[in-house]
Order: structure tokens, then sequence, then C-alpha cells
């Protein structure tokens, strides 16, 4: 019994080195004068200081980005007519050529439940969702009907796909093949940006000319305001410890609000690294531990909410045993995976879960999902 509990101390230890404890670094998108220049992708430390221009030219009016640890590259999506996704090396910045050209000023982008990348394309004509494989073969035109000026995209538990308008004031809502099934909420938005789903199903949305975060529940139902006191918010991105990180464009800043809403800091100063208007705000951890490069990639479980999660084929079928600790730190389950699916959470309640994945090279990852 004492082994056992030094076993079990022993992966709480390891567990909070890795998720709580892990070094991040806090990258901005910084849109500049909108369609004029200077433009930038801003990187600063885990305090949001010591600013550094990370990438600064062959972009163009940057909108999102994202990581893509396993191939050591960084997309930039760049809102133009003839937009593109640019590629650059993800740690000197360096471009690297064009992962994808062609589209309708692309904004947003996001890795769906189906391991693509989904992009949002911004101008009048034809603005559907597309779809592309990691590596920047286009798929297809994901969504039945465009979405004019779409700027915020996410999915709910069931896999459905929602879209938020700028112009437009609404959220669009489409199922599991793309098929449309109307608004959503179409009520109390002034010009909505970002929207994510919380751990209780609740959509909340940056209201970029309603100087707020808004919530909506899972029936699209005005709930009221989350956060106020923002001046153009965009951007927006969780720490592992509940805290959430905003871009404030009015004051030229990134704030930081508790998982209540409550306001906390200026995690990064006004203008600090010439900072102008904060586009995305996205979190890179700094891995504490060498690992393969195959496990380093986000989306090492997928789906991240749900009630099955299964291991991503990129990461290889060496996976020898899966641990589960619940938010508070106590133990769940322990098992050996015998296939894909390496939980099945039906018989657990809802709420946040880490996964302790231990490989056959003697690594370790862990990852946080939600059940729901």
């Amino acid at each position: 019994m004492k082994t056992m509990n030094y076993l079990f101390i022993c992966c709480l230890c390891f567990f909070s080195v890795n998720l709580i404890a892990q070094d991040y670094e806090i990258y901005v998108s910084d849109a500049g004068n909108y369609n004029n220049p200077p433009w930038q992708i801003v990187k600063y430390d885990m305090n949001g200081e010591n600013p550094v221009a990370f990438i600064d030219t062959l972009i163009v009016w940057p909108q999102d980005i994202l990581f893509l640890e396993e191939d050591g590259i960084v997309l930039i999506s760049n809102l133009t007519g003839n937009g593109y996704i640019s590629k650059h090396d993800i740690e000197t910045g360096e471009y690297l050529g064009n992962f994808a050209e062609g589209i309708n000023g692309p904004t947003r982008m996001k890795i769906g439940p189906d391991n693509l990348l989904y992009v949002l394309q911004w101008y009048n004509g034809n603005n559907k969702v597309l779809r592309y494989q990691l590596d920047g073969t286009f798929v297809d035109e994901f969504t039945s009907i465009g979405v004019p000026s779409s700027i915020g995209l996410d999915w709910d538990a069931a896999g459905n796909l929602y879209v938020s308008t700028y112009y437009g004031k609404y959220v669009q809502k489409f199922d599991t093949d793309g098929n449309d099934l109307g608004a959503f909420i179409n009520t109390n938005l002034s010009g909505p940006t970002n929207i994510w789903f919380d751990e209780n199903g609740d959509l909340l949305v940056n209201d970029y000319l309603g100087a707020s975060v808004k919530r909506f529940n899972s029936d699209g139902e005005y709930q009221g305001q989350f956060i106020t006191g923002l001046f153009y918010p965009e951007g927006v991105a969780y720490l592992d410890n509940g805290n959430i990180l905003i871009g404030n464009g009015g004051t030229h800043a990134v704030k930081m609000f508790d998982s209540n809403g409550n306001f906390l800091e200026d995690i990064v100063a006004s203008g600090l690294g010439g900072l102008i208007t904060p586009n995305a705000v996205v979190i890179r951890e700094v891995p504490a531990v060498k690992v393969p490069e195959n496990r380093l990639k986000t989306g090492l479980v997928i789906p991240s909410v749900g009630k099955a999660f299964y291991l991503n084929q990129r990461v290889g079928e060496d996976l020898s045993e899966i641990t589960v600790f619940d938010i508070t730190g106590n133990l769940v389950e322990s098992a050996k995976p015998k296939s894909n699916l390496i939980w099945n959470a039906d018989n657990h309640s809802n709420g946040v879960y880490f996964l302790l994945l231990q490989f056959r090279d003697g690594s370790q990852l862990t990852q946080k999902v939600v059940v729901r």
C-alpha cells in the first residue's frame, strides 16, 4: 500500500510539473493599422514581458497563429483579397513559403475534431468554411453556405460547428457534415469576433463593439455579460490555472482575468513591444523535457471535449498505459489501452480531467480534456 501511495504521489508530481508548472510563451498577432502596416507577431515571456518581434516581414494584416509542433512550423493567416496562410520556422519565425493560397480573406483557423484545419473567409463572395489537411492539401468547402465577415469558430460537444460574423452580428450553426442549421444567436451582439465553449456548454463571445465578453447557453439564449470593461476585445487564450487572456485593442494591451471573469492585470502592458492592435492571443508551451517530436503536436488526444477520447494516430502506437486524474488530482482510473480508443468516459461525471500517457520508451506526457 505504501508503494502504491508513493507511485501515486510520483505521478502527481510529474503531472504538476508537466501541466501546471510548465513554462510558456505568449504570442500576439498585431494587426497594426488594420489594412495598413506596421504588422507583426510579437512574442512575450510567460509574464508578458521581454517582447521580441518574432515575425515582422512577409505578412499582411495578420490574423490567427497556429503552431504545428511536430512539423516545426507556425502558420499565420493573412487577411487579403487573394489571401494566404504563410508558413514560418517555429523557433526563428523565418518565412518558409505558403501553406495555402487563394483564400478569400482568411481570418481564424483551428484544428477540428477530424484533425483537419478549418479556415474562415472574411470577404463577400465565397465565404464558406474551408478544410485542409495539416500538410496544406486542400480538402473541401465544408459548409453548405457561406458566412460573410466570419471571424470566430468553435465546436460543441456533439461536434456541431459554430461560426460568428462580425458585420452580420450573429453566430451560425452547422451540423457535423457542414449542413446549415440556421442562426444560433442573432440578438445581443454588436460585432462578435472570437467564440468558444466553456466546460459547462455555454458559448462565450468576444463582442468587439459591445466592449465585453457575453455568455449564451446551449440553446443560444443570452445569459448576460461574463467580462466587462473591455475596449475592442479580440483574441483569447486560457492558461492552465483557468485565467483568461484577452486582447484589448482600444488600449493596445492584453488583459488577464480569472476564471470568474474578474480583472487581474494587464499581463501585456499598453504598447509593449510596439503592440497596436492585438488580434490573436496564443499560448505556446515550452516543453520541460525532451520527448519525441511526433508527440509534441497539439491534439495528442482527440477530441479535447467529449465522452470518448482517442490517441491521435500521428503520434504512433507505442502507448503503454494511461492514468486519469480529476481536477483535484485524485486518481480516477488506470488502464493499458488495447485500441486507439484510450478512454471512454461515459460512466464519469462532466468536468475537467487530466490524462497521463506513458509510452514504451519511458517518456510521459499529459493532456487536459473536458468530459461533457
